[in-house]
């Protein structure tokens, strides 16, 4: 039997995995490697992704459809946001080159649609943003031992858009008069006659409501037309859904604003104080001496000498100064009949008659017209005048009637015009191209315009008076909603939200 040291070296089996471990170790090492090297990609790729994210964020909150918005989407993704990548290799900035053209090419491009199938050819259609970041790599730290010494070409891309709602104003909608065209512009202080959906589809000059969720039927519909603070969300700007059902009852809460109310409104207009007027009240309608607010022959009611051309042209003197004081009137070829006689049916001309309004209200304009307010004022403009002059002086009409130029049903003075608070006769409508789609529906809001409220939605009862049935709305249009600020600073008109689509 051998023996001694030698023989025992050969036959001692304890290190035969040393081997094996030396052989294993390029491929331990390469796998270490690989976890380790593409831990670093998955967070260069994240970091490259945040900032498309926040890049195209912050251009999209710019994309309000008017002039320069692509420019200003386009600086704002490059500079008003400062990302970095603490992985990639070489300078950590993650950046963006400058392109202001409202087309999809580039880096920085803008879409019409969030599928992109459209590209954007202007500043009004650029709807979206999209972000390519530029690309950047990382240096292996292991797996070049593998022979792999940098990663390949890594980039982050963005879309996003800006999500608009209409909040805190009651949820209106209108049919557009001219489908499928509407130029703000074109309207701008003429008198629209609205007439309520009659239940057989809506049709051009319609109007009607849009589903919130202040809940169904009438009741929950006047709250958002009366209540100050009305129960609802905001209405989106990109698509809107139209309530079913003609609710001209709901009318009466709509009137509130006006100083009018009517029996049968208790439940969401309870008092004045949750339903108030307009400090400017005036209107077409004189009170009675009883305590009703409503439209009865001891309420509100149309005056014994009301303004009821009978043709297109305005009143002589003569004939102004016996009309009782008038409240804020139609355009003339509105206010000739029933229906009217304008040119553009339910679109006035905006020609109404001034001279009569002011000499009807000599007790408020001893001298005429006010010079300050030029030769064609809107009725709106009169409307802030008198707000500004505080020219609420009540008139009395023949031995018991009264006049007055702010509320006195409701709190008073009434709630303030241009003072920070929402209008109560500004309404900011959805006009929509309804095609005669009847009950319920959805729509993409081709605009949002501002209309003042010209006069109550009442029945004025047979003959001559009758000039509007319970139906009719009768507005003037003020302009173009805008962003958040509409026609008073204090009404939220717009809430703009950027949001990422992919």
């Amino acid at each position: 039997m051998r023996s001694g040291l030698p023989f025992q070296f050969l036959r001692d089996e304890s290190g035969a995995v040393a081997a094996t471990y030396a052989l294993a170790l390029f491929g331990l090492l390469a796998v270490a490697g690989v976890g380790f090297d593409y831990a670093r990609m998955a967070g260069m790729d994240s970091e490259l992704q945040n900032g498309a994210d926040q890049a195209a964020l912050a251009g999209a909150t710019q994309l309000d459809g008017a002039s320069g918005a692509c420019s200003r989407a386009a600086n704002a993704a490059v500079s008003l946001v400062a990302n970095q990548t603490l992985l990639a290799s070489g300078a950590n900035a993650v950046t963006i080159p400058l392109e202001t053209g409202c087309d999809a090419t580039g880096q920085i491009r803008f879409w019409q649609d969030k599928d992109k199938a459209s590209a954007a050819t202007n500043d009004s259609n650029a709807n979206y943003i999209e972000i390519f970041v530029n690309a950047r790599s990382v240096d292996y730290a292991l797996l070049p031992i593998t022979g792999l010494i940098r990663s390949d070409d890594i980039r982050g891309v963005a879309l996003a858009g800006l999500g608009s709602a209409i909040c805190k104003v009651p949820p209106v909608m209108l049919c557009n008069p001219n489908e499928p065209s509407f130029n703000v512009n074109d309207y701008i202080g003429k008198g629209l006659r609205l007439v309520a959906n009659d239940g057989g589809g809506f049709v051009p000059g319609n109007f009607g409501y849009l589903e919130t969720n202040a809940g169904s039927g009438a009741n929950a519909t006047a709250a958002t037309l009366g209540r100050v603070t009305f129960p609802g969300d905001c209405v989106s700007t990109a698509q809107v859904t139209t309530k079913p059902g003609v609710q001209v009852s709901v009318l009466d809460a709509l009137n509130t604003r006006m100083d009018v109310y009517a029996q049968g409104i208790n439940n969401p207009c309870p008092n004045g104080a949750t339903c108030p007027a307009s400090a400017i009240a005036r209107k077409d309608l004189v009170k009675g001496p009883g305590n009703s607010c409503g439209v009865t022959g001891n309420g509100w009611q149309v005056g014994p000498n009301p303004y009821r051309p009978t043709s297109a042209s305005p009143l002589d003197n003569a004939q102004a100064d016996l009309l009782d004081p008038m409240g804020y009137p139609r355009d003339i070829c509105h206010a000739v009949s029933n229906t009217g006689a304008c040119i553009g049916g339910q679109v006035g001309d905006g020609v109404w008659d001034r001279n009569a309004y002011f000499r009807s209200n000599s007790h408020i304009y001893p001298g005429g017209a006010p010079l300050s307010l030029g030769a064609n004022p809107t009725r709106y403009d009169v409307y802030k005048y008198e707000a500004a002059n505080n020219l609420t002086a009540e008139a009395t009409v023949g031995a018991n009637l009264r006049a007055p130029g702010g509320p006195i049903c409701g709190p008073q003075p009434g709630v303030p015009v241009n003072a920070g608070v929402a209008d109560r006769r500004v309404l900011s409508v959805a006009v929509l191209n309804c095609g005669g789609n009847s009950g319920k529906f959805d729509s993409t809001p081709i605009e949002f315009v501002d209309v003042f409220l010209v006069e109550p939605s009442i029945d004025r009862g047979n003959g001559p008076s009758k000039v509007t049935e319970k139906s009719d709305v009768y507005v003037e249009v003020i302009g173009r909603t805008t962003l958040g600020g509409g026609a008073t600073s204090g009404q939220e008109i717009r809430k703009d939200v950027p949001y990422l689509v992919e």
